[in-house]
């Protein structure tokens, strides 16, 4: 089961992020997985990082593997569609596809990877990162 919860001031289209994320799971052989994709606002996602990782400052996602988190049996990933758009500077129709990145990034995350672990980690994940986004 995937859900997906807006909770920020920006206009999220569900179904086109409920697709994406079908597609990473799908292509990690985790369809069976729970996940939970909430969009919340930089104050929201602010509080969150600094109760689970120490920093007292917005992030453009953070994510969590099962049992770390809210929802013990889901995978999490949270998402500030406002520091996305901030860090990345893109139009409104660029916005999208930024948010489908930190999508994938969040995802693969939350199944595991860690792209700080090792340069060699580092480069799997991002392989990954980017066949997907070429699927999409």
């Amino acid at each position: 089961m995937i859900e997906i919860n807006n909770l920020s001031d920006f206009t999220v289209d569900k179904r086109f992020f409920l697709g994406v994320a079908k597609k990473v799971l799908k292509g990690e052989n985790k369809e069976l997985e729970n996940l939970s994709i909430a969009f919340v606002s930089p104050k929201e996602i602010q509080k969150i990082n600094k109760d689970y990782r120490k920093k007292d400052k917005p992030t453009d996602v953070l994510s969590f593997e099962k049992g770390n988190t809210f929802k013990e049996d889901f995978l999490e990933v949270l998402i500030c569609p406002e520091i996305v758009k901030e860090k990345t500077l893109v139009s409104e129709k660029g916005l999208e596809r930024e948010l489908v990145k930190v999508l994938v990034h969040g995802v693969l995350h939350s199944l595991g990877y860690d792209h700080e672990k090792s340069v060699t980690e580092e480069k799997i994940m991002e392989e990954k990162e980017n066949y997907y986004l070429s699927k999409i």
